[in-house]
């Protein structure tokens, strides 16, 4: 079915991937109190390291530009695929907790625009994606305190958010859809991955899906009202690579109290707010 980017999803997308600028300096009237003061940047590419490592901080980024790769078979014969390359959407947030210098882990969520590109015949060739809503949990070891350089593998699931397919006969477009929550593939899709960064931000990451893209058990109708399962002799595993996949881009500040005061003037009483 047609459905255009619902609410929801824009939500989601707007939590994972708004941050702000904030700096907030003392009026030069004021009672030297206790100041907060933050400053958050978001980079997809790159960023300072976060200074604050005490308790758990928060990290921008995302997977970035994907090239994603596959190997699909159909009634057990290699069927022609080409690898595909993205730019949107790829984004996410991080919440790390680093035990020593060298080793740390994390977890968070991510939006990631999955997919596979294939020409089961010279004339007609299918684009086939999903929008997923990961939740990553993986380790970091190597130099995690300064963030200079260090290794990070573990594990993922997807949830296949909305699925979109194009069909093209002779390089025009001739067909397509989308559906959210679609049962053309499955719902929750694991993955293994592990990269690397290297500062200020550069970092590489792999990421592999053991399972098949498509679901086998999907059943539709043909014009004559006929049951049909087109993904059932269908196999496709896919994997993708990605640049740029960094943990930095807004310092987790900490929130200091503050006091606001006012003084005894002219017969008015002075009181102090912390918070």
């Amino acid at each position: 079915m047609k459905c255009k980017l619902c609410p929801l999803f824009l939500l989601l997308l707007t939590l994972c991937c708004n941050v702000f600028a904030q700096e907030k300096k003392d009026s030069a009237n004021a009672a030297a109190p206790d100041t907060a003061t933050g400053k958050t940047v978001f980079s997809i590419i790159f960023g300072k390291y976060p200074k604050h490592r005490e308790g758990v901080y928060v990290t921008h980024g995302g997977d970035g530009p994907l090239l994603s790769f596959a190997s699909m078979k159909e009634n057990g014969e290699h069927l022609r695929n080409i690898p595909r390359f993205t730019l949107f959407l790829n984004v996410g947030s991080n919440f790390n907790k680093d035990f020593s210098k060298n080793f740390g882990v994390f977890t968070g969520i991510n939006i990631k625009n999955i997919g596979l590109i294939s020409k089961p015949t010279d004339s007609l060739k299918l684009k086939q994606r999903v929008y997923t809503l990961g939740v990553p949990l993986g380790i970091k070891i190597g130099d995690v305190t300064s963030g200079s350089f260090f290794f990070f593998a573990g594990g993922e699931i997807d949830l296949a958010v909305n699925y979109k397919e194009k069909q093209f006969v002779d390089g025009d477009k001739v067909h397509k859809f989308n559906e959210w929550f679609s049962d053309r593939t499955p719902l929750l899709m694991p993955s293994f991955f592990a990269g690397f960064r290297i500062n200020p931000g550069f970092g590489l990451k792999v990421q592999y899906y053991p399972q098949n893209f498509f679901n086998k058990d999907f059943k539709t109708k043909d014009k004559d009202g006929n049951s049909v399962y087109p993904y059932k002799n269908l196999e496709a595993n896919m994997m993708f690579v990605t640049l740029n996949y960094n943990f930095s881009g807004i310092d987790y500040f900490k929130v200091k109290k503050k006091r606001h005061y006012m003084k005894m003037k002219n017969g008015k009483a002075e009181f102090e707010v912390n918070y």
